[in-house]
């Protein structure tokens, strides 16, 4: 049964001419060339599926060139849907239309292992009828804010009326995002910022300690019991790799210190335990001091090494700091110092099985001045600023840690160098 309230949106839909239709849900030859890809062709649901699911939910489908939630989800019963595709930086554009007192939104680098809902990871550009919504609404609830975080601003905010569409755009780069509805800049926020976290820990977000946090994630739409249609969805990919320190033919770039293996294989750098058994070290020939570095790793035997930075070399005495890579239950992403204070940081237990010790993962370690931050598989590991982190100069280094039956391995090591 059509609520009575939602037959003057449905009729207002049902006026869209199909030559409208079909002008929507397209790209010209020059977004194409600028690396715009639909999310949404306007004819199936191809590329997305729900929270948790392999499948799309029976109450989203597509009506008239629309991606449309029909309105059951909502609390327990959420048939949110994602993309199947994960996003670190990206532009995405969409154009929605809501119900009369209908409620949603736009949630991005949501993860699923471990997160009872994709708002208990993912921040929310919120969609909601801000005047006809029917209990008060507070600035943080209404459309464009960056949800419980982060108030749109109002002289700059244009809403159409419930069950017309707006344009909507949300911008992730190197954690500085926008928000735009209708063409206007309302909302900008630094994640992972000192101000970022005291606002998700003494708010709405105490009681969801991953809320925000990943760097990487699925994009999703929400079914909050209100029925939506979502059009023009497109997105460009802006993560930026920067310059790839392996280039996966032999070591160029690279000096070994000490006696342990450093070897290229099927295009991957391996370090393994020498006749020794001792310490080994691959470091760049050139120092970094800010950068975004990422690496992905597959652990192989005992598998104990560590990816160090701003560090010094004599032979293979070492001193500097390093994102720990090592079995479960070792720290993988905590920060030690060698030849100083040990560990500045440790990897809770109930975290530890972020780590996949058979598959390959995900590390990704950023630097500024003496803020240190690593992620693991898309999960934030470690966030620590330090005074002599920021005094430290020196090269980025892998390690094979002595003990011997030690194997890592290693691909797209990749460094953004930052000013």
């Amino acid at each position: 049964m059509i609520r009575l309230k939602l037959l003057p949106f449905l009729i207002l839909l049902a006026m869209v001419s199909i030559s409208a239709i079909a002008q929507h849900n397209t790209l010209t030859k020059g977004e194409i060339d600028e690396g715009w890809v639909l999310l949404f062709d306007g004819k199936t649901s191809d590329g997305w599926r729900g929270f948790k699911m392999d499948k799309m939910p029976t109450d989203w489908s597509v009506v008239d060139g629309c991606l449309v939630a029909q309105g059951t989800g909502g609390g327990e019963t959420a048939n949110d849907i994602i993309t199947v595709a994960q996003y670190e930086d990206f532009d995405l554009h969409l154009e929605w239309a809501i119900a009369p007192e209908g409620n949603s939104g736009i949630l991005f680098h949501i993860l699923e292992e471990g997160y009872p809902s994709t708002y208990a990871s993912g921040p929310e550009y919120q969609l909601i009828d801000d005047i006809g919504f029917p209990y008060k609404l507070e600035e943080w609830q209404q459309t464009g804010a960056n949800y419980a975080m982060h108030n749109a601003d109002q002289s700059k905010k244009k809403l159409m009326p419930a069950g017309e569409f707006n344009s909507s755009r949300i911008r992730c780069e190197d954690g500085h995002v926008t928000h735009w509805l209708n063409g206007e800049i309302i909302v900008e926020y630094e994640l992972w910022t000192d101000e970022w976290f005291k606002l998700a820990r003494e708010g709405k977000w105490k009681d969801y300690p991953g809320y925000g946090l990943a760097r990487k994630g699925y994009i999703g739409l929400q079914d909050h019991g209100s029925n939506v249609h979502f059009r023009n969805i497109k997105i460009k990919d802006l993560t930026d790799r920067g310059i790839a320190l392996f280039n996966g033919t032999d070591l160029s770039g690279w000096k070994n210190h000490g006696e342990e293996k450093w070897y290229v294989e099927d295009g991957m750098l391996i370090g393994a335990s020498g006749s020794q058994g001792g310490y080994g070290y691959l470091a760049t020939e050139k120092e970094y001091y800010n950068f975004i570095l990422r690496v992905k790793f597959r652990l192989e035997e005992d598998g104990n090494s560590g990816i160090f930075f701003r560090s010094k070399l004599d032979g293979t005495d070492i001193k500097g700091w390093q994102a720990e890579v090592a079995p479960p239950g070792y720290n993988t992403g905590a920060i030690y110092e060698s030849g100083g204070r040990g560990w500045l940081n440790e990897i809770p237990d109930d975290r530890e099985n972020i780590l996949k010790p058979d598959e390959w993962n995900d590390m990704v370690v950023l630097l500024k001045d003496g803020r240190v931050m690593t992620w693991l598989n898309g999960e934030m590991m470690t966030r620590l600023t330090d005074e002599a982190i920021a005094e430290g100069r020196g090269v980025i280094a892998l390690q094979v840690h002595s003990g011997g039956s030690v194997a890592v391995k290693w691909r797209d090591i990749y460094l953004k160098v930052e000013n």
